[in-house]
């Protein structure tokens, strides 16, 4: 039987690989339904610092009174000065499968005051799950790669980010959490863009493969497939699966229009029915001037002439000026393509603005054949 096994996946990898190579994996089109990592938070404190702590926060003398309690202390907190300690929040990502003893990487960010975290040790911290249970327990020197240096003066250097770092393997895992990947009897398949046509071209390559009805779509995004209940026999039945090779259908035509960078991007399958477009600019320049005018009042006696000045008279002159560009049109045929489309825009020289209200413009007439999406 294991003989017939192993000649099966021999069968099976050649067929595999015999795909186009154009072509794009499960693994990168699909994810496993329940093989997905939980994240981690805890909140904790860093010591060792070179004055660049929380100082005399209260949130931080409350959690170093709290941690030397544990060792029998008893103290004040006004007997303490945190200006080498800092309060952080502490995150981790745990992914599936990983065991109790294995370690993970921790993201330590302040919470407080602290100027840097650069040189300090974090103390034995907690890493809870969203049900509030204890999954990880972290602790461990940490990496900064930012730095804060300030002068008597204030002046101030700060390069990258120091109150945030890392501890490289800090957290070791204490539980491990419970994953349906074993004991289902069926393994389903979510694509990560939903797609029915994608769906039924993922369900008939597996079943040209494994054989019929191995696959079966369920909605635009899940396909179940039936896995061999041996344990061992199943992870060798998923490395299979997610390394077919197959064609996913083309996406739906959309158009992204980014409207605080101004970013459009055009799918491939943008199209537009007939239509005529009219693009000009208008530009009204007016300048403000003033004219002043001397007064005065001239008296003539028998000797001499006699000049008497007055108040100055000041007049206000505008100047308006209207350039306008001749309108330019363009016209599109029927089943106008991107490239078509992207050429008549750039062509009478449009700002992301005024492509974005022509796109608007064509969506409104019916003439564009894409979803228009803004962000």
């Amino acid at each position: 039987m294991k003989l017939f096994y192993h000649l099966v996946i021999i069968l099976i990898s050649f067929l595999i690989s015999s795909n186009p190579a154009t072509a794009d994996r499960l693994k990168d089109l699909t994810s496993i339904a329940g093989v997905r990592s939980n994240q981690l938070v805890g909140y904790g404190i860093v010591v060792g610092l070179a004055g660049s702590g929380d100082g005399n926060s209260g949130l931080t003398l409350q959690s170093m009174q709290s941690m030397v309690s544990r060792f029998g202390l008893v103290t004040e907190t006004s007997g303490l000065n945190g200006q080498n300690t800092a309060a952080v929040m502490v995150t981790a990502e745990l992914p599936p499968f990983v065991k109790p003893g294995q370690t993970l990487d921790v993201t330590v960010s302040t919470l407080g005051k602290a100027k840097s975290l650069r040189g300090g040790t974090l103390l034995m911290t907690p890493l809870l799950g969203a049900d509030g249970e204890t999954y990880a327990v972290a602790q461990g020197n940490m990496v900064v790669g930012g730095l804060g240096v300030e002068g008597a003066d204030g002046s101030s250097v700060i390069v990258n980010i120091p109150t945030v770092g890392r501890v490289p393997r800090g957290a070791s895992v204490e539980r491990m959490v419970e994953n349906p990947f074993l004991e289902n009897d069926n393994i389903v398949l979510n694509l990560h863009q939903g797609d029915f046509s994608t769906a039924l071209i993922v369900t008939e390559a597996i079943n040209d493969i494994f054989g019929p009805d191995v696959a079966v779509p369920l909605d635009s995004t899940s396909v179940k497939v039936r896995a061999p209940k041996d344990l061992s026999q199943k992870v060798a039945f998923v490395s299979l699966l997610e390394n077919i090779e197959v064609e996913p259908a083309s996406p739906k035509a959309k158009v992204i229009v980014n409207a605080r960078t101004g970013t459009i991007v055009i799918g491939g399958n943008v199209r537009v029915t007939p239509a005529a477009v009219t693009h000009g600019s208008l530009t009204v320049r007016i300048n403000e001037s003033q004219t002043v005018t001397p007064t005065g009042n001239t008296a003539v006696n028998e000797n001499q002439v006699v000049s008497t000045p007055g108040d100055a008279v000041v007049t206000p002159e505008t100047e308006i000026g209207i350039d306008q560009e001749n309108a330019r049109a363009f016209i599109f045929d029927p089943g106008t393509e991107l490239s078509t489309i992207v050429e008549s825009i750039n062509a009478v020289g449009s700002s992301a603005a005024d492509l974005v209200a022509i796109l608007e413009a064509l969506r409104e007439a019916g003439s564009l054949r894409a979803e228009l999406i803004i962000i």
